[in-house]
């Protein structure tokens, strides 16, 4: 977790990160302190749950808030809009597929590790599909070995914005 190297962002990631510092920063800690306090008030610690619960909290939050300050003080923040040329698949780019298999056309954003929700179309940077279209043009044929066997895709767009 903690190799120096930089931290690749998109712009959106990086607003996003910083926002949930921010509120873990201002607003959880705060509330915590409260809550710790609260427990405290009433009586002995040893078999208070309240007090127990809020210090597993207290623990949470600080992890979380060095995790995330240590990722963004590594951030490199790449936007693709400002790419000089799209003719390859590259980080924070939108891709569009389609499934040889099924027919069905689906579209990723290539993010970094702590952006990446499949739900939402964005993948990570390191996920096998990833990396087996990092550096890929339009119309190129992807093939991704998975345990149930071989998918194929092809690519049909490369975009800066979701398209």
């Amino acid at each position: 977790m903690c190799s120096m190297g930089k931290v690749p962002f998109t712009p959106d990631g990086y607003k996003k990160l910083k926002a949930e510092l921010n509120q873990l920063k201002t607003v959880e800690r705060q509330q915590i302190i409260r809550d710790i306090s609260e427990a405290r008030d009433h009586g002995d610690l040893s078999e208070n749950a309240e007090y127990d619960a809020a210090k597993n909290r207290q623990s949470f939050v600080e992890g979380r808030i060095n995790y995330l300050s240590e990722r963004l003080t590594r951030a490199e923040i790449i936007d693709p809009t400002q790419m000089a040329s799209l003719d390859q698949v590259r980080f924070g780019v939108f891709v569009t597929l389609v499934d040889e298999e099924s027919g069905e056309e689906k579209i990723y954003q290539l993010v970094g590790e702590d952006e990446a929700d499949v739900e939402q179309g964005r993948l990570s940077i390191a996920a096998p599909l990833a990396r087996a279209l990092l550096g890929k043009e339009v119309d190129d044929d992807v093939l991704l070995q998975l345990p149930a066997g071989q998918k194929n895709y092809t690519i049909l767009e490369i975009s800066a914005t979701a398209p």
